[in-house]
């Protein structure tokens, strides 16, 4: 059975740019890890208008930065996985978890997505212009 991934992109906040959020079988990561203080990436570096975005799972595996305190990840560190494409699916490995937020500690289990789910999910919100 594979997971499932839904990409939001949440509207501005005060001080702040759009951001785009990961649910995961109906679970908002970054809300799971940072609460409400927690942000996504900005919309305009995760869903470039005109490019690919580093949503998009190849046979390489590549880092992909899914949240960050609001203090900055450059404090407490960022939610990160790798992300690659592994036959039909696309696999979230090798999660990096922010120091002190305890909240997906142990480390979370790999997810696997169905590729086609998965790459047609990417492409809806790197199409929508938010």
């Amino acid at each position: 059975m594979f997971d499932r991934l839904e990409i939001r992109v949440l509207p501005a906040r005060t001080r702040s740019d759009t951001e785009v959020r990961f649910w995961v079988n109906g679970e908002d990561l970054v809300q799971t890890v940072f609460g409400e203080d927690g942000r996504g990436p900005y919309a305009a570096d995760a869903l470039p208008a005109g490019s690919p975005s580093l949503l998009r799972a190849t046979g390489q595996a590549r880092r992909l930065e899914l949240g960050e305190p609001h203090c900055t990840g450059g404090c407490c560190g960022f939610l990160a996985v790798a992300v690659q494409r592994v036959g039909e699916s696309v696999q979230w490995s090798s999660w990096e978890i922010p120091r002190g937020t305890g909240a997906l500690e142990p480390q979370p289990p790999e997810l696997h997505f169905d590729a086609s789910q998965y790459d047609a999910e990417v492409a809806r919100a790197e199409s929508a212009r938010w």
